[in-house]
């Protein structure tokens, strides 16, 4: 298992970068923590003329809270520090709490935020959980830059919005509104493989108790992350109970597309899905219902 022949770039700057790309599009390949890129080019599935090295890009690298309360990552950050980082603990805990399902501590130190996005794999978690926390992803190009929403950026299996001449440099996730609660939760059979299938859930609540906001967003559903959004408007006015949940997970069934693979059929999949929706869905709402005064 050896990549194609390839020519090697170490940029030390943002500007340095977006030049090359924008000479080389197709033929480059950015490598951020190398942990899909460098495997698929060992079995040659892909095969760039010329791979881009980041990681002398320091600016690329930070987490930073704007004076919005709105939560800036820079696209080299590493998803360790996702996992550890104070500032994102405190004003986007979903992530956090997610990133000990990614893989293996070893992997954590070395992919990034910016790498797994726009791998754009369906079984990933990150994809799911910026989606699920409404996120946007800045990219630059010679032609300047723009803000692409997560919900439209992932179009497919390794597909986004994202063009070959532009370079991911941030994502920015909006504050979280006044009793929020949220969750994750994935079946995996081993701890650190790739999950069979998961769900994010984010629930806000009013002074009264009832839920004004309700997102479900589901992993290895897809050829992208699927979000239910007939399973949220189930929610919408009401007071929670575990019987809704029960019938937003009914719901959701039909928004979702999962596929068969040697370790499940899709009714397993399915029923999975729908004992995952339930537990998310309380998990959110009860810690929801703690911020409540």
């Amino acid at each position: 298992m050896k990549p194609a022949p390839f020519e090697y770039l170490a940029p030390d700057s943002l500007s340095a970068v977006v030049e090359i790309m924008s000479e080389n599009g197709d033929d480059a390949k950015l490598l951020a923590g190398g942990q899909s890129l460098i495997p698929a080019m060992n079995f040659r599935l892909v095969q760039p003329m010329l791979l881009i090295d980041l990681n002398k890009v320091s600016e690329l690298d930070y987490v930073i809270s704007n004076e919005n309360g709105e939560l800036r990552i820079g696209a080299m950050t590493r998803q360790r520090r996702l996992e550890t980082d104070p500032t994102i603990a405190r004003q986007a805990p979903l992530i956090a709490e997610t990133m000990p399902h990614v893989a293996h501590p070893q992997i954590r130190n070395r992919g990034t935020i910016g790498g797994s996005l726009v791998h754009a794999d369906p079984a990933a978690e990150l994809p799911v959980i910026m989606v699920a926390l409404d996120g946007r992803l800045l990219v630059r190009s010679n032609s300047g830059e723009r803000w692409i929403s997560s919900s439209s950026c992932f179009q497919g299996i390794f597909t986004t919005d994202i063009k070959p001449e532009e370079v991911l440099i941030e994502v920015a996730i909006p504050p979280m509104a006044p009793r929020t609660g949220w969750s994750f939760v994935e079946f995996a059979r081993r701890k650190g493989d790739y999950a069979l299938i998961g769900v994010a859930a984010v629930i806000t609540l009013d002074n009264s108790g009832h839920c004004i906001h309700a997102r479900l967003v589901y992993l290895n559903a897809g050829d992208t992350p699927i979000v239910a959004q007939q399973a949220a408007a189930v929610l919408i006015n009401e007071k929670l109970s575990p019987a809704l949940y029960r019938e937003a997970a009914e719901v959701a069934d039909a928004a979702i597309e999962p596929t068969a693979n040697i370790h499940a059929s899709v009714p397993y999949l399915r029923h999975l899905s729908r004992v995952l929706t339930v537990r998310a869905l309380d998990q959110a709402a009860t810690r929801a219902m703690q911020k409540i005064q």
